[in-house]
């Protein structure tokens, strides 16, 4: 029961987020959390056992552990993108201010 409570603050947490945060949200994956949000809604309210089971594997070390592995990369891909954009955009300028 304890694992539900926390898989289910941990979603409406990330339920929130989702739709309140995501042009902010850095890493990419706010759209694997949301499915998985909606799919334990969706599964807990058919069958409140199989939730409790949805919420107690998400809790497990292994998935944790690949969740975080994927978060921390994902987060440096962000950044990455994130200065490749702005080196593009600064070419840009560069040619239109060469250009003009």
């Amino acid at each position: 029961d304890q694992a539900r409570r926390s898989l289910c603050t941990s979603v409406l947490m990330l339920g929130a987020k989702a739709i309140s945060k995501r042009h902010v949200r850095r890493d990419w994956l706010i759209i694997p959390d949301s499915i998985a949000f909606y799919m334990y809604e969706s599964v807990n309210k058919v069958s409140p056992k199989a939730g409790q089971f949805l919420a107690e594997a998400v809790q497990t070390a292994v998935i944790l552990e690949i969740r975080n592995f994927l978060i921390k990369e994902t987060s440096k891909i962000s950044v990455l993108a994130e200065q490749l954009m702005e080196k593009l955009t600064g070419l840009w300028t560069k040619k239109e201010e060469a250009s003009s």
